[in-house]
């Protein structure tokens, strides 16, 4: 098999070193006296450089035009010496390559900018870093404008929903409230306000010996897609909103359902709901920063599961300009893991994402979710 030269990067002529009359001929004259590989890569350019008349593209061309070209780098392109098509610019120049950065996943190159790409690789190197053993981190981040999904983590991998499940109660009252198959009064309202403003639980064990049980989880997988949400046995004796376990995917479900579903005024009432947060809940979400006008349901808690006890920090809901992204993060903290290991964590995470300096500034809340 023959193969031909490696791909060199060569500048035929220095045009600060050359006159500026220079002409085609003493350009050919330099380049003859330059080493083979080099005469090779600028023999083209040279031929098109050397019909002034007419471009390779069949344009016109002046000499000021072929001593720029003949000035360039040269750069064999990697989908030209591998044999496959380089695609064109309208112009018919061959576009720039990304930045070696900027080469992720054929996917992400297709439906993200570079800067989300480089975002992307951000979160992903400090789960890496920050997340080991039997510690466990979802992260969905939906663009809302273009449709694009970015997932990263055991995304199916089911957790302890510890208070997010809260917004997805909300959800529910609203819905059926509005179609006339229950009331809210004043005090459930109330209490609906509260649970959702600093996480009140004595709020949301009202609301749900009212109104909640197991037909509610029910739509909760069936109407709002959190296809993977359970009840968990041996903690109560009945069903009970404080032991569900879900996905990361199914809080992403559930947020997608609040903005594409929900009647407008009911999605209005949650957006400022989430906005308004008191500050044991501005962490997750709210570390994408004021300027992004974040809006979130945190979920804090700490669970018993087979390989030990341990915290779970979790974030659900909104952040970007008409709440363009919708971000869903679940951590299941490892047993040797603390609250505020797991606080910082999903914060910083997000604030990766939007690009946020961290260490974010949140505020941990206490260990009472």
């Amino acid at each position: 098999m023959l193969f031909g030269p490696p791909p060199v990067t060569v500048r035929a002529v220095d045009r600060e070193a050359l006159p500026a009359a220079l002409g085609v001929g003493e350009y050919r004259l330099a380049v003859m006296n330059a080493p083979r590989r080099l005469r090779l890569a600028v023999a083209p350019l040279l031929a098109c450089a050397a019909l002034t008349v007419v471009s390779c593209a069949g344009r016109a061309v002046d000499p000021p035009t072929a001593r720029r070209a003949l000035a360039q780098p040269v750069v064999a392109s990697p989908l030209a010496s591998s044999g496959g098509a380089v695609p064109l610019a309208p112009n018919g120049a061959v576009p720039p390559s990304p930045p070696a950065e900027c080469r992720g996943a054929a996917r992400d190159a297709a439906e993200w900018s570079c800067t989300q790409q480089q975002r992307f690789a951000a979160a992903r190197a400090y789960i890496s870093r920050h997340v080991s053993g039997q510690g466990y981190v979802g992260v969905v981040f939906t663009d809302r404008q273009t449709g694009h999904t970015w997932r990263f983590g055991p995304t199916q991998h089911e957790g302890w929903t510890a208070s997010t499940i809260k917004l997805a109660i909300a959800t529910d009252l609203l819905r059926r409230h509005r179609g006339g198959q229950l009331t809210l009064s004043a005090a459930d309202r109330h209490d609906m306000a509260t649970m959702l403003n600093f996480s009140d639980e004595q709020a949301s064990d009202r609301l749900w010996a009212k109104f909640g049980g197991e037909d509610m989880l029910a739509r909760f997988r069936s109407e709002y897609g959190m296809v993977g949400l359970h009840f968990v046995p041996g903690f109560t004796t009945r069903t009970y909103w404080g032991f569900v376990k879900c996905t990361t995917d199914d809080l992403a479900a559930l947020a997608s359902y609040v903005f594409t579903r929900l009647h407008a005024a009911d999605q209005a009432y949650l957006v400022s709901a989430l906005r308004g947060v008191a500050p044991n809940q501005q962490w997750g979400i709210w570390a994408a920063g004021a300027t992004q006008r974040p809006g979130n349901k945190d979920g804090w808690s700490y669970e018993t599961d087979s390989y030990g006890k341990h915290w779970v920090t979790n974030t659900v809901g909104f952040a970007g300009p008409e709440e363009r992204y919708l971000i869903a993060v679940m951590y299941q903290v490892a047993p040797s893991g603390t609250l505020d290991a797991g606080v910082h964590t999903v914060s910083d995470v997000v604030a990766l994402l939007f690009g946020a300096p961290i260490p974010a500034p949140v505020t941990v809340p206490a260990p009472d979710g």
